[in-house]
């Protein structure tokens, strides 16, 4: 069976929380909702008055993990002074999950990264989460989505390391000499999205992708290039891997001329190649069917 990815192209609060009302998953408990705080500098980032009133129906909390790169978001104080700084303070609840450590959660199927995820510790605080992801272009992995807001986004700096060197070394400093083997990171991170989803079961976790400032660059970026392709509005589903199918497939299949630097940034960094390991992992499906709710 097709998998099902509810898309309206309504980019405004009233249209998350319709998108996630359409999706009839009931996220219940303490709720964390993961985003992308973003790199100070970067302004692509989802807005805080965008999510407020989807967060807030969730009675959920913002979370982030601290970064392995070199940056305002890799020490802890200065990655509550971005968060603050950015507005997310003045929404609702937010939780560096690695403030206080980190912890190691099993993954079955991988091959890289050794049976283990490390994530931050305060995972063990949230049950469910709802991965609230803005789906754009990335340096590295080539787009930015569901499967790497969960597998990146949620690995502690130690985790972060791990992943970008599949499973080579925990050291932020060290990671970056093992980043030409490609295909073996983007199946690292598919790992981790497996590690995730393990955690915290499939019924207990939702993926919304909001398709707007199409930069070429992460919100990871302190100085991202300004988006050449025009918004396409929000998608969400409860399976991970056909919602990146879908956005992806969007973009390479649209009309717009803007779209050749991202596309080139994907076919580039051979972006695909994480949904077809998470397909392959058993996350989700790639075949899907998408329900307009406009």
């Amino acid at each position: 069976m097709k998998s099902k990815v509810f898309f309206t192209k309504d980019i405004s609060s009233e249209g998350l929380i319709k998108i996630y009302n359409a999706l009839n998953r009931d996220l219940k408990g303490r709720v964390a909702v993961k985003i992308s705080t973003g790199e100070p500098g970067g302004h692509n980032f989802l807005s805080p008055n965008l999510i407020k009133g989807l967060v807030n129906k969730l009675n959920g909390t913002i979370v982030e993990c601290c970064t392995a790169y070199s940056g305002r978001r890799f020490e802890v104080d200065e990655h509550w002074k971005a968060i603050k700084e950015h507005g997310f303070l003045d929404i609702a609840p937010c939780d560096i999950m690695d403030e206080e450590g980190e912890i190691k959660i099993p993954i079955e199927g991988g091959v890289h990264l050794k049976g283990y995820d490390i994530v931050g510790s305060h995972i063990q605080n949230y049950d469910s989460m709802l991965m609230l992801s803005h789906f754009k272009g990335h340096q590295m992995g080539g787009f930015g989505g569901a499967l790497k807001n969960m597998s990146i986004g949620v690995a502690s700096r130690h985790g972060k390391a791990w992943i970008h060197s599949w499973g080579n070394t925990t050291d932020s400093n060290d990671f970056w000499g093992f980043i030409d083997n490609q295909d073996a990171f983007l199946e690292s991170m598919a790992e981790a999205c497996k590690g995730v989803v393990t955690y915290f079961k499939p019924e207990n976790m939702a993926y919304i992708n909001v398709a707007n400032k199409l930069s070429i660059d992460c919100d990871c970026s302190s100085n991202p290039a300004e988006p050449e392709m025009a918004d396409i509005g929000i998608f969400a589903s409860i399976d991970p891997v056909a919602i990146d199918q879908c956005c992806y497939d969007q973009i390479m299949n649209s009309t717009d001329p803007g779209k050749k630097s991202l596309v080139d940034r994907m076919l580039d960094r051979h972006a695909i190649h994480i949904v077809e390991e998470a397909a392959r992992l058993g996350l989700g499906n790639r075949d899907y069917e998408i329900v307009n709710i406009d």
